[in-house]
Formats: C-alpha cells, sequence, structure tokens
C-alpha cells in the first residue's frame, strides 16, 4: 500500500479518536528493534511481518474466559505470580484497533501484551511514535528440518501380531515402538489416557476418517494458519498429512494395526504450519495456539515442529540462541509451563555436530521434555538433534522411537505408513505423559519432567545425543514422587 504523509496523518487524527496519544516521549526509531529496522532497508517499500508491543494494559477490559478445565488444571499444578496474572489480562482493544487501521492483525498475544501484524515502512513507523508502543520487532520466519524419506506400508487386512507380554490388546506391527517404552504393561494397569486433554500442534489433519480415529475424541479445532477451524486440506494453505500421522501416532486406535500410548485422551488439534510457503510456520502461530490451547484446559502440549532459521533476508537464530530466553515459541512454551500444561516438543532432525548443538526453539526451554530419536533396536539415529543448549543444560531430555515408526497414513482409510522422524518420538513420549497424568493428576510440572529423566534408560550418565535415554513408562508411574 503506498502511502503518503496526508495517509500518515489521517493515521494519526484516528489514533486521537480512540483515545490514544500520537506522540512517544522518545525518539519513533529506538522503538524499531535492529532486525525491523534492517529489514526495511533491504526491503522499503515491503510489508513486514511484526510483532508490536504494548507497554501496558488498561484495568477496563474484559476479562478473557478461560475454560473450566484450564482453571481446574492450573489449581493442581500451575505456579501463580502477579506477573502472570497481569499476562493473562486482555489486551486493550484500543490499541489493537489502532495497529488494525495500519494493517493487517494476525494474532493477538495477551501473555506477551502484542500483536502480530502486516505493515509498510509508513505504518510501522506511524507505530512507533505511540507512547502506548514499548517496541516493534519482527515476527519469527522458521524452516522447519526435513524429514527423512517415509516410506508407505501396504494395506493390510491382517490382525497384526499379539503381544506376548499377556496384554489383551493386540498392538498389530505398532508393538515394538510402545514396548519399547514399556507402554503395554501400563496399559495392562487400566491406563490409557482418559481425562486428560492433549493439544496437537502440526502442519494440519488431512485424513480424519481413517479407521485409526474412529474412536478418537478431539475435543476442538483450529487453523492458526488460515484462521477458520478447518485443519484440514480444504481449499486453503497448508496439507496435513503429517499432523494425521503425528495424531495417529499417540492417540490412533485399531487393533492388528496400530494404538497410540494415549488412545482414550481428548485431543485439541491446532494447524500452526503453512507448508506451501518457504516459510512453513511463523512463531506467532505457535504462540496463539499455546494461549488457545491452555485456555482450552490442556494438559500436554505434543509439538513435532522444531525452528531454527530465519527466511532470507532476515538475520537467523543460530544454535547461541538456543538458551531458553530467546525465541518466542520457546517463551510461550514456558508460560504454558507456567499454567501446568506438560509442553513435550521434538529435538529436530538436524543431527550431529561436534562443534555446537542442533536444537530449534522450542526444544531450548528449560521446563520443555525434548526428544530425540532411536531406532527400533534402541540406538540413536543419525538425523536425530544433540545438545547441550547454548547455557549448557542437557538436551534432549530424553528419546523414544523415532525411526520405522507406525502411522496412520493419508491417502486411504485403511492405509498405514511406517514413518521416520523426531517428529514421532515426541507423540510417543507425550502419550508416555499423558498416562503418568491420568494416574497422577497433581504432579507438577517439574515432578513430571524429573520422573520422566530419573526413570529413563540411562539416568545414571544423561548426555547430550539422548539425554536421561529411552522413556520408561512403567518405571516413571511406578517412581516415587520426586
Amino acid at each position: 500500500m503506498l502511502r503518503t504523509r496526508w495517509t500518515v496523518l489521517a493515521d494519526l487524527v484516528l489514533l486521537a479518536a480512540l483515545g490514544l496519544p500520537a506522540t512517544a516521549g522518545s525518539a519513533p526509531d529506538t522503538r524499531l528493534s535492529a532486525r525491523v529496522q534492517a529489514a526495511l532497508e533491504h526491503a522499503p517499500r515491503g510489508l513486514q511481518l511484526v510483532w508490536v508491543f504494548f507497554e501496558d494494559k488498561p484495568q477496563t477490559e474484559p476479562e478473557t474466559p478461560l475454560g473450566s478445565r484450564a482453571l481446574v488444571r492450573r489449581a493442581l499444578r500451575g505456579s501463580f505470580s502477579a506477573s502472570q496474572r497481569f499476562e493473562d489480562r486482555p489486551v486493550s482493544s484500543g490499541y489493537v484497533a489502532a495497529v488494525a487501521r495500519l494493517g493487517r492483525v494476525r494474532h493477538v498475544s495477551r501473555w506477551f501484551n502484542a500483536a502480530s501484524a502486516e505493515l509498510g515502512a509508513d505504518e510501522l513507523r506511524t507505530l512507533a511514535a505511540q507512547s502506548f508502543v514499548e517496541r516493534i520487532d519482527l515476527v519469527g520466519r522458521y524452516r522447519r528440518s526435513a524429514e527423512p524419506v517415509q516410506a508407505l506400508v501396504p494395506e493390510s487386512t491382517s490382525s497384526g501380531s499379539r503381544p506376548e507380554s499377556g496384554v489383551a490388546l493386540d498392538y498389530g506391527t505398532s508393538l515394538n515402538q510402545l514396548e519399547q517404552m514399556q507402554v503395554p504393561a501400563v496399559h495392562a494397569m487400566g491406563l490409557d489416557g482418559t481425562g486428560v486433554i492433549v493439544a496437537l500442534f502440526d502442519a494440519g489433519f488431512d485424513n480424519l476418517a481413517h479407521e485409526a480415529f474412529a474412536t478418537t475424541q478431539i475435543l476442538a479445532r483450529h487453523d492458526f494458519v488460515n484462521n477458520d477451524d478447518d485443519v484440514g486440506d480444504g481449499t486453503d494453505r497448508g496439507e496435513g498429512s503429517h499432523g494425521t500421522a503425528t495424531l495417529s501416532v499417540i492417540g490412533g486406535f485399531k487393533e492388528g494395526q496400530l494404538v497410540g500410548p494415549a488412545y482414550r485422551a481428548t485431543y485439541l488439534l491446532a494447524k500452526t504450519e503453512d507448508t506451501f510457503s518457504e516459510t512453513p510456520v511463523e512463531e506467532d502461530n505457535w504462540a496463539a495456539a499455546a494461549e488457545w490451547a491452555e485456555a482450552q484446559g490442556a494438559d500436554v502440549i505434543s509439538s513435532s515442529l522444531g525452528y531454527l532459521d530465519y527466511d532470507a533476508p532476515f538475520t537467523s537464530l543460530t544454535w547461541a540462541d538456543m538458551n531458553g530466553q530467546k525465541a518466542i515459541s520457546t517463551l510461550a512454551a514456558e508460560k504454558a509451563a507456567e499454567r501446568g500444561v506438560l509442553v513435550v516438543v521434538s529435538a529436530g532432525n538436524a543431527g550431529f555436530n561436534s562443534e555446537h548443538n542442533t536444537l530449534g526453539a522450542p526444544a531450548d526451554g528449560v521446563h520443555v521434555l525434548t526428544v530425540g530419536a532411536v531406532d527400533p533396536f534402541g540406538r540413536r539415529t543419525s538425523f536425530s538433534s544433540v545438545g547441550p543448549s547454548a547455557d549448557l543444560r542437557i538436551k534432549p531430555d530424553v528419546a523414544a522411537q523415532g525411526q520405522f515408526v507406525k502411522a496412520a497414513g493419508s491417502s486411504l482409510v485403511n492405509a498405514y505408513a511406517n514413518v521416520d522422524g523426531t517428529s514421532f518420538s515426541c507423540p510417543l513420549t507425550a502419550g508416555v505423559v499423558a498416562l503418568l497424568l491420568q494416574a497422577h493428576p497433581t504432579y507438577t510440572v517439574e515432578q513430571v519432567l524429573a520422573l520422566m529423566r530419573s526413570t529413563a534408560s540411562q539416568a545414571a550418565a544423561p548426555d547430550n545425543l539422548l539425554g536421561w535415554g529411552i522413556v520408561n513408562a512403567a518405571a516413571a508411574l511406578q517412581a516415587r514422587t520426586p
């Protein structure tokens, strides 16, 4: 949009009409981050996707409603502070309206007191001159590491192999990925995820008619890429075979074929990744999904998305930024954890580097359970990302099968696939977390993290390849409360 001094003047008149101050106490450009200024120099006429952070929140805005499940979870597992109460209050509608008058608002974040929006250079400078604006920064634009090749398994009507451990369920060829974590033994205790709400953040879910989802309970769904409630392919942006696979790995149920660890949990489906663009996801989608899922009552977030590189010409995050304090997705994961949500994420598929970590945000989070990948024999896969975090914390935390994982296919209602990637070790682990919370709903985030680590296969000698080792669901369930 071409801007002139007259249209900018009109915007200032509008701000006055909204009761908002038209000038700031300091130079406007000091509110534009160095990254924004560099982007404007590179593309002075283009639109920029930015976060507009606000100075305050008025007391007059109506409270944002939280679901009853969210309130219960917070009471059971959350930590409360004055800053958290401020974060829960709604953003000023007047501030958001002022931004919307200048460009397209994408998401509004209570937790960060900010709005993400697409704005041109003149609009950015207009906003930077307002005293209600604290600062303006670029929205992170991330690329996801490519998954290893996925091979379709021919359709099968066989009943699969009956487990030898005496478990009544017929796991078919999904037995190994669960037995490696001792999940069948936990199922035999009567635990299946009942009563636990799990939110999945992914690229969409294109085949919910698959037979593995016949009994799957879906509480709500939202597409944060296209701003609607259709998380399938539909006619808008994004392709959802990846989400179909991750949902089936954690919550699918078709005896003789595929059983997920938390097959009776309740699910929230969030489409956060635009697979049609060169920037498959932007961090405001992830942050918005985290706020939505928390308010809906999610107990667990499972996110098979790991991000590091911005698209050119923007400055990329680097391994040195994986310190738990830089990426917005990491900060949003931490805010969810403060409210009692267990956040489980993939470590990434960038493999080993002898000089530094290969993690992607939010896998660097302090209160994030980061999952690496092993093969069916328990050996680390070559693609699994490694730590430590930039501040020298052990990462990943634990590991699960991420190679030759049985999953629902996206083409037919009875097709299955073998898939590779930390994208699939993540939901397997998140399913175990759901089982643990079903058995012990009052366990805090810190207690669950400690149990998952202390009962894993190499708890006595953790490293930055597989963390504390392969998850052991039975041991975690039976361990004394930390």
